[in-house]
């Protein structure tokens, strides 16, 4: 899943779900820019048969070689903050998307957004070329993400995956299933340090394992990554090229539509809104829009010339009022890097943010 940026993470575990960043990025044995030592007080796997069970059929699953797969699970740790930061928020705990909002639309993330926006303008420029992503959503990713690069995660990568792997929290109500796609991502990225020749404990990156300034996922890496600068190789820890690139190949690879809005205001007729009834399918694109105007939603004349489905999302803001958006597939498409609509959302209004601070010259 999505990005899972351990900062993203940690910051608004009280009312996110768990944003493992369905992304990857390549690791490499460069430092990572954060300046950070790397978290390490652990327990070896060494000494844990099911660990090497799993390192053995890796190798044998995979054609790696067996030797270097064990020494590199053997010289992963348990670490029991990762155990911690998984766990879910306690039941009841109420979302709250205005605060959730001033986290991650502020003027330190505005201004450092400008200057990434100013630095890499022809590659955010060609990226829009050939993806069909346009600047301001690349831009608001990364600086959800990471602030551009400045918390990129001081956890080994290799520790990190294995603890979701061998020790996720068995009290999550998603153990099974989260439990299966870090082993997923541990096997990627093991397979990906082989293939590079790169020492797997050298890469950190956040707490659920994803890396650099994009927060990518193993998985995701292996698919969507690209070498965007043209050096030869993927660097998503320094290359902003490479990210903005990756990130834009990520969006076009799960169905971005270029000139497609992520959303419309939308109000409600109060006398027959069937709200059950749009709410149904969550963030899902699912309605036409005279489906969706037959249920009571009202639209502005620009959306109701829209010709694909909608989704009416809720954005609940603690005891005041939810605020809503018709959300698009584009919409949807965002939420592919993070499953969650508060996410989406601060992606969409940062980079809105920050573009209109570009164009007042701020």
């Amino acid at each position: 899943m999505t990005r899972v940026s351990l900062f993203v993470a940690a910051a608004v575990a009280a009312f996110l779900l768990l944003p493992a960043t369905t992304l990857a990025a390549k690791a490499t044995a460069r430092k990572t820019g954060n300046g950070a030592a790397p978290v390490r007080q652990g327990t070896p796997y060494a000494t844990r048969d099911d660990a090497m069970q799993f390192a053995d059929e890796l190798a044998e699953r995979r054609g790696l070689d067996r030797g270097r797969t064990r020494a590199a699970i053997a010289q992963a740790q348990l670490l029991p903050v990762v155990v911690r930061l998984m766990q879910p928020p306690p039941a009841g705990t109420p979302k709250n998307w205005t605060l959730y909002r001033s986290r991650f639309i502020d003027a330190v993330r505005i201004q450092a957004g400008v200057r990434f926006w100013q630095a890499n303008r022809e590659a955010l420029e060609r990226a829009e070329r050939e993806y069909g992503v346009p600047p301001e959503i690349v831009v608001g990713i990364v600086g959800v993400e990471s602030i551009y690069g400045q918390q990129m995660g001081n956890f080994r990568v290799l520790d990190a995956l294995a603890t979701l792997s061998f020790d996720f929290p068995p009290a999550h109500p998603r153990a099974a299933e989260r439990t299966a796609f870090f082993r997923g991502e541990l096997e990627e990225f093991l397979a990906l340090q082989q293939r590079s020749g790169v020492d797997p404990t050298k890469p950190l990156g956040s707490y659920a394992g994803a890396m650099g300034m994009p927060q990518f996922m193993p998985s995701s890496w292996a698919r969507w990554a690209v070498d965007f600068d043209g050096d030869g190789r993927i660097d998503l820890w320094r290359s902003p090229a490479d990210v903005i690139g990756s990130v834009a190949s990520y969006f076009k690879g799960y169905g971005w539509q270029p000139g497609m809005p992520t959303h419309y205001p939308v109000t409600f007729d109060a006398e027959r809104v069937d709200m059950e009834g749009l709410l149904a399918p969550d963030i899902l694109p699912t309605f036409s829009v005279p489906s969706f105007l037959a249920r009571g939603a009202l639209l502005d004349d620009t959306a109701v010339q829209h010709t694909g489905p909608l989704a009416l999302v809720e954005l609940q803001n603690g005891n005041e009022p939810p605020s809503y958006v018709a959300g698009t597939e584009n919409f949807y498409v965002i939420t592919r890097y993070n499953w969650s609509s508060y996410y989406a959302m601060a992606v969409i209004e940062l980079g809105r943010e920050v573009r209109q601070a570009l164009q007042r010259g701020s």
